[in-house]
């Protein structure tokens, strides 16, 4: 019972719903005390915050172009919807513009200002005489790529009729394109035998439009003649199906099909200058990363080559000490042994301390070593996961 009076509180807010206070409760009782009129929705803390981030949100896709959130859980994802879908109903998109909405890294979401309204929109459905193509009647000196799909029997396997008019509405749209500075070419794509297309360029990306039967199989002569045209989808969620309809046919909505080609170029260029952007700042990362891994492995070469003079020179300094003790034992026993015993000695000790010069860094004034380039091995510890191969690779592979 509650739940049905919250929702006739909701109509009564909205001014859908006139509700009697003064009417008399169950058993006869008393009328309950009016109740107070309640503020409109608008006016209710709820509402203000929300328009409050509605607002915030126009604010910095103006100034930033994109905004985005990464690794939201469900309620915020579900709060995020509800403040583009605010700030739609209530007009706060710029003017020319609307808000989309864009997977982003997964389970993130971007949200994005894209030109002119949604291809769904009542205003892009196609109108009478409003931003039609012209679609000939014959097929009289056709562009060349449709007529050499005219020729191919592979393709656009369908009743005369259908093929006749799917054969129409290519031309016209090539010719359509042709006239906006766009190029026309044989469709990349394969396709189902039952199909056909070609490809248009806009702005150095090409798009595949096909036309084929909605119902191939249908025994109903309407619903058999109803064709669709189809544009590619490839890596944009946006809708790229039209088809026949009661209302209006597909001859009327070429031009809304080739005003979604331009809106898609203009996302892929978009994307296209994002994804350089990604590429070089990844590659800049990449580098100072080059930059100190490089600098890192040229001191540990620099001290690989300390630590052995240090070595030798620790060596060096005990000989020394040894020597001293030798030459020391020398006179000690002199005239107690045989001679050829301490001449032996006496070399030995020769030899020894030669030696120790040699070997001690510290004999003469040591160099600035010199360094080599570092090995991909080298490297390897200091790149905290890059790769010493290049910036598109990661863990050291």
């Amino acid at each position: 019972m509650a739940s049905d009076w919250r929702s006739a509180d909701a109509l009564r807010d909205r001014g859908l719903l006139m509700i009697d206070d003064d009417s008399a409760v169950a058993g006869g009782s008393e009328p309950a005390e009016p109740a107070k009129p309640r503020r409109p929705y608008s006016e209710r803390p709820v509402a203000r915050a929300r328009r409050a981030k509605a607002q915030e949100l126009i604010d910095r896709l103006v100034a930033e172009g994109r905004v985005r959130i990464t690794d939201p859980d469900g309620d915020e994802v579900a709060e995020w919807r509800r403040v583009v879908n605010y700030a739609k109903r209530h007009g706060l998109e710029p003017a020319g513009k609307r808000i989309e909405k864009a997977p982003y890294g997964g389970p993130g979401l971007e949200l994005f200002l894209a030109e002119g309204p949604h291809p769904n929109a009542r205003s892009q459905r196609p109108q009478a005489g409003g931003g039609l193509v012209h679609v000939p009647v014959r097929l009289v000196h056709p562009h060349p790529v449709v007529a050499a799909l005219k020729d191919d029997e592979s393709r656009l396997v369908m009743p005369h009729a259908q093929r006749r008019r799917s054969l129409l509405l290519l031309q016209g749209l090539a010719a359509e394109a042709v006239r906006r500075g766009y190029e026309v070419r044989k469709a990349g794509s394969s396709f189902f035998p039952r199909e056909g297309g070609v490809d248009v360029a806009v702005a150095s990306f090409a798009y595949t439009i096909t036309v084929r039967q909605e119902f191939p199989e249908s025994a109903d002569p309407e619903r058999s003649a109803r064709l669709v045209v189809e544009l590619a989808h490839g890596l944009t969620g946006r809708p790229g199906r039209w088809r026949d309809r009661k209302n209006w046919a597909l001859e009327e909505a070429l031009g809304v099909i080739l005003g979604e080609m331009e809106a898609r170029a203009v996302e892929d260029a978009r994307r296209r200058q994002d994804e350089q952007q990604a590429r070089a700042e990844h590659e800049a990362r990449w580098q100072a990363a080059m930059e100190g891994a490089k600098e890192q492995a040229v001191r540990e070469q620099l001290a690989q080559v300390l630590r052995e003079e240090a070595g030798r020179w620790q060596e060096a300094a005990v000989l020394r000490e040894y020597c001293v003790a030798l030459e020391r034992r020398i006179g000690e026993l002199a005239g107690a042994v045989d001679e050829s015993v301490l001449d032996s000695a006496c070399r030995w000790l020769e030899w020894a301390r030669g030696h120790v010069r040699s070997m001690d860094p510290l004999d003469g004034l040591p160099e600035m070593p010199h360094t080599r380039e570092p090995t991909p091995e080298e490297l390897k510890p200091y790149l905290k996961g890059w790769s010493s191969y290049g910036p598109e690779r990661r863990n050291g592979r």
